[in-house]
């Protein structure tokens, strides 16, 4: 039995689904076609039967009513011959009573049975003149019997066709069955094989531009096959813009570490001839090679966080948004001495929670802060205020700064990305892309627009409930 069932899964495995669906479609219509071709066979058979017998009863009566008083004897003649009546004959439960004439159909034990009462009617099939016949034996009375008997092989030749003809129209179900299951299988896994070539074509050439054709119609009125195409087709919009985005990075970081890379190379080349070099040009020198140092540290630090951050992690703390915010801000007050740092929490804002990672949250305002300071004039404040309204609670972050000019507000977010009137500061273009990255993964909205009488004026918008149950953030 296992033998069968590991041939069994060993053939579904090289088979495919579609061919495995018609199978099974196949089958399943070969069953119900085996019993109802049965059914009918019996109910035709019966009936077929039924109507010989009724035949057998009415020539019964008529005999019984036509011979009443008459003895044991032959009463009708041969029924060898389909247009001959029914043969009958009176028999006496007593075999000493038998006519000196052989009797046309064979006397048995229960024909005297019922000649003597002990029997009820009965129907039998015999064979008599090389032919099979059809047999009643019921009472004449006064100790007698009457057997009536008919020719049976009509019935039997019925019987016979209806067999071939419904194990025809069984087997020519079967084969419509199976052919009309291959070509539904075939149609309903239609997309199912677009989704297989399209995974095939995207794992040969490492493309997920390639989308799976759709079939029309009202959306919300497809079929799983359909819903699962579809899906297929955002989870490759969604691989597609992660493949963009990674390549665009390693551009955009090869692009910026060029530059600084390139500087290091001449002031390490310059210090390695440092005995031709004056100690004024020899400090200069290593001055210029450890501001570069530095700057290609803190650009390959802000990669590796911005890579990190896209690492989700799951939101399970409820984390008191005001408690952040004055953290960073005191931390923000000791980095940039010269600046003054005004927080205002107002009334409804000060126990406000919100589901997150307080690490990444504090990241979020550094750098936020941190780019406001950069940007104001000394001695100007950067002024953070947190407000909770009733269906959100929003934090503001305004400078007195240059403000951003209205072209450049589409891309204060993207990565490397610096205004021109900011490739003259320190710093890698990461921070605020870094920033939106954190706020979106927590269910919240930064946005950057130009504050009443000049500067920058950055808002983060949290929800009423923050991001739902089981969220992830970076």
């Amino acid at each position: 039995m296992s033998g069968v069932r590991r041939l069994g899964a060993r053939w579904r495995r090289r088979r495919p689904l579609r061919t495995r669906l018609a199978v099974a479609a196949s089958a399943a219509v070969a069953l119900v076609a085996v019993g109802v071709c049965a059914a009918a066979f019996f109910v035709i058979r019966y009936e077929l039967l039924h109507q010989l017998d009724l035949s057998l009863t009415q020539s019964a009566t008529r005999v019984i009513q036509e011979n009443r008083g008459e003895g044991p004897q032959t009463v009708a003649g041969e029924c060898r011959y389909l247009s001959a009546p029914a043969c009958a004959q009176i028999v006496p439960a007593d075999p000493a009573a038998d006519p000196d004439a052989a009797y046309l159909l064979p006397v048995a034990t229960p024909v005297r049975e019922v000649a003597a009462g002990k029997r009820a009617p009965y129907y039998s099939n015999v064979s008599r003149f090389g032919q099979p016949l059809r047999m009643l034996t019921t009472p004449f009375g006064d100790g007698r019997a009457l057997q009536v008997a008919l020719r049976a092989d009509p019935v039997e030749k019925g019987v016979r066709q209806a067999a071939v003809l419904l194990a025809a129209v069984g087997g020519a179900g079967v084969l419509l069955a199976g052919l009309l299951g291959y070509a539904v299988s075939r149609t309903g896994l239609a997309p199912v094989a677009r989704l297989t070539s399209t995974a095939e074509r995207i794992a040969a050439t490492r493309d997920p531009r390639h989308r799976i054709e759709l079939p029309p119609g009202p959306p919300g009125r497809q079929d799983e096959v359909t819903r699962l195409a579809a899906s297929f087709n955002t989870m490759l919009g969604e691989l597609e813009q992660s493949v963009s985005s990674q390549r665009r990075l390693v551009a955009d970081a090869s692009h910026e570490l060029r530059t600084p890379l390139t500087a290091l190379r001449t002031n390490a080349e310059l210090l390695a001839r440092g005995d031709r070099l004056t100690p004024a040009q020899r400090e200069r020198a290593s001055g210029a090679l450890g501001r570069g140092i530095r700057e290609v540290t803190g650009l390959v630090n802000d990669l590796i966080e911005l890579a990190r951050d896209e690492e989700p992690l799951p939101l399970l703390e409820d984390v008191r948004i005001a408690e952040v915010v004055e953290h960073a801000v005191a931390v923000a007050r000791r980095h940039w001495p010269q600046t003054p740092f005004p927080l205002e929490v107002r009334a409804g804002a000060a126990e406000a929670v919100r589901p997150g990672v307080p690490a990444r949250l504090a990241r979020l305002l550094t750098n936020l802060l941190d780019n406001a300071a950069k940007f104001s004039p000394p001695g100007t404040p950067v002024e953070v205020g947190l407000t909770a309204h009733d269906d959100s609670l929003e934090l503001t972050v305004r400078d007195h700064g240059p403000g951003i000019p209205a072209e450049d507000l589409p891309y204060v977010f993207d990565r490397f990305y610096r205004a021109e009137a900011a490739r003259a500061l320190p710093g890698s273009g990461l921070g605020l892309a870094m920033a939106r990255q954190i706020a979106r993964a927590h269910g919240a909205e930064l946005t950057a627009g130009a504050a009443p009488g000049g500067g920058a004026l950055f808002t983060l918008t949290f929800g009423a409930q923050g991001p739902p149950g089981g969220s992830h953030a970076p």
